[in-house]
């Protein structure tokens, strides 16, 4: 069994005596420092592409109707080409099931990196913190600006700040709704003041729900309220990939000219400029060992990084590494909690493509009538059913209605069927019982509704004929 790596490692170094520049400034909040790097190029990049996929997607049109719509009036859920039904619920268990997994995968493998690049409590989070940063300056500037009396300045600063956190909220909510009412008619309602009471409500739940997270609560959705943070290191073992800062090259930290060898001094390469701090996120200081607050942003790195640059120092003092290759030793990528975890997803994600494939495009419904039986004209024993039959496809289909292995019994009622795309028809049907003493006097009768062009395309329900045995 693999070993965990503590949330918090204390170090024993005693340290020089240092400047302490706080991560949060008197008004107690965390206001960070621009930043450049490798990594926060890959954060903008990934988070890039997230927004023009949410923001983008649902303007798509697709077979003369929204391309994505989880269509709730109607109780479906359109992909492009593709229709879900309420019985393709399965999958869409499936799909959540294969995201944990793979959630539990590359935290094994590199810690919490779903936090710091795709999360959208982050990535949301860091727009508004470039709202701040367009209207407000920089870090300096908008500490003395909250430190600062109210006056014409900071009202107007200030205003411009909420006044873009409020247009990118509402942007959101109106967009998330989108995916579930059309967004064409959503969006000209709320332009024209003409929105419907239910969805007016859900685009303001949600803007406000934006504006409260990514404006206000913002790390403390990630150090309070999300369970991640709690569990996350529990899936940690010595191998996983962390952001880490190296005692042993860093330590005794201090500050010094650009031209003193830190041996000489008696340092390490860190030299206390505390832009680590200054530029996360979360406001800690990541040279106090792994933190449950950390998101795995690699801000600190692209920091540190630049800092090691201007003094001539190797890259790499916070980096992404292991507790191994801290100690001294080799970093194991292949090891048996990452195997296990990468089986299992690719072997649910190979099943949900064999289920999509063979996804049958037609679906069967039997309800009984409440009636037991009655007796026909010709003195059979009759049962009476309903059938719902769906016709998943995006063309019109013919089908046909049988009995599957009916012997004894017979089928009376509208057999043939012909369903335009997407219709859901009830056929009204009875079942007679061809013998005249039944050997149950319950039975199971399997129903059948087939393609007429494809016989392979077919959906099977089962339901109970009920007779008297006393006849």
């Amino acid at each position: 069994m693999s070993e965990r790596i503590p949330v918090r490692t204390v170090e024993t170094f005693e340290p020089l005596p240092t400047r302490k520049i706080k991560a949060k400034s008197s008004d107690n909040l965390i206001h960070t420092r621009s930043f450049t790097g490798l990594f926060r190029t890959l954060r903008l990049t990934g988070a890039g592409f997230l927004f023009v996929l949410f923001f983008g997607t649902v303007w798509l049109n697709w077979g003369g109707r929204q391309a994505v719509l989880w269509d709730l009036s109607e109780s479906k859920f359109h992909i492009f080409g593709a229709t879900f039904w309420p019985q393709d619920f399965i999958l869409l268990s499936a799909l959540l099931i294969i995201a944990a997994f793979g959630l539990f995968a590359i935290t094994v493998f590199a810690g919490r990196v779903w936090c710091g690049y795709t999360c959208p409590q982050s990535s949301w989070t860091w727009i508004f913190m470039w709202c701040e940063k367009i209207t407000e300056g920089e870090r300096n500037q908008r500490i003395k600006l909250q430190a600062a009396p109210w006056g014409l300045n900071k009202l107007m600063r200030r205003s411009a700040k909420h006044t873009l956190w409020l247009a990118i909220s509402l942007l959101t909510g109106l967009t998330f709704v989108g995916y579930f009412t059309p967004i064409r008619p959503l969006a000209e309602e709320l332009l024209t003041l003409q929105m419907s009471g239910v969805s007016l409500f859900w685009v303001l739940f949600f803007t406000g729900a934006t504006y409260i997270n990514a404006g206000w609560l913002r790390e403390a959705v990630c150090m309070h309220m999300c369970p991640y943070a709690r569990f996350q290191s529990v899936m940690f073992d010595k191998d996983t990939l962390t952001i880490s800062y190296d005692v042993a090259r860093g330590e005794n930290r201090g500050p010094r000219k650009r031209d003193v060898k830190p041996a000489a001094a008696g340092l390490g390469d860190c030299i206390d400029c505390q832009l680590c701090v200054q530029v996360c996120p979360t406001g800690i200081d990541i040279r106090d060992g792994l933190q449950m607050e950390c998101i795995g942003c690699a801000a600190c790195i692209d920091a540190c990084d630049s800092i090691m640059d201007r003094m001539g120092y190797a890259r790499g003092l916070i980096s992404y590494t292991s507790e191994h290759q801290l100690q001294g030793g080799k970093t194991h990528l292949l090891r048996p909690r990452l195997i296990g975890y990468t089986a299992v997803l690719v072997v649910m994600i190979a099943a949900l493509v064999v289920a999509l494939v063979q996804r049958p495009m037609v679906s069967l419904d039997v309800s009984k009538d409440r009636g037991l039986f009655r007796e026909n004209s010709q003195g059979q024993i009759e049962n009476i059913y309903s059938l719902k039959v769906i016709n998943k496809t995006q063309q019109r289909q013919d089908y046909q209605l049988a009995l599957v292995d009916g012997d004894g019994f017979q089928l009376r009622g509208k057999t043939r069927l012909s369903l335009a795309p997407g219709e859901i028809v009830d056929v009204p049907v009875s079942v007679a019982m061809l013998a005249d003493r039944p050997t149950s006097s319950s039975q199971t009768l399997s129903f059948k509704v087939v393609d007429s062009d494809e016989p392979e395309v077919y959906s099977v329900a089962k339901s109970r004929f009920v007779a008297p045995m006393n006849r």
